[in-house]
């Protein structure tokens, strides 16, 4: 039914779980998976003239990112290794996570977008789940959301 699974990480333990999920669902399914990390774009000072020098140049911010990335989905692809999973991943960039998660869909061919009910947002529980919400409505690929009954560790 479906042959590759973009599956979603923010590096936070709910999105790790939901990611391992996503990659028993594709076990089942038979199906690839994408891991996606989507990082913030490089951000200037906009309120100093002068640039702090403490402050990293894009440069150092985006392979630092890189990094990030690679340890927020190494754990997703080692599950897919042991589970025997086709596995890649890629670490974006954009100011918006949920569109550039319809985007990487799109231009990578997935046939479903698999993500948590919730993750890791600046306001904490009131804007969790709102990068789903925006995914949901801007998608028309098929989205399978994933929630957690309790929190890791719990």
């Amino acid at each position: 039914m479906y042959q590759k699974i973009l599956i979603t990480t923010d590096g936070s333990a709910v999105s790790k779980h939901t990611a391992c999920a996503g990659v028993k669902f594709a076990q089942q399914m038979g199906a690839e998976v994408l891991v996606l990390f989507v990082a913030p774009e490089y951000q200037y000072p906009v309120y100093v003239e002068i640039i702090p020098p403490s402050y990293p140049i894009e440069e150092e911010y985006v392979e630092t990112m890189q990094r990030t990335g690679s340890d927020h989905t190494a754990p997703i692809l080692r599950s897919a290794q042991q589970a025997g999973v086709k596995h890649a991943a890629m670490t974006a960039f954009a100011n918006s996570a949920a569109l550039k998660i319809v985007q990487v869909a799109e231009e990578e061919s997935c046939d479903l977008i698999f993500m948590g009910s919730h993750g890791r947002s600046g306001w904490g529980q009131l804007l969790l789940g709102s990068v789903t919400n925006k995914v949901l409505s801007h998608t028309q690929k098929p989205v399978l959301v994933h929630r957690l009954i309790q929190e890791p560790g719990a």
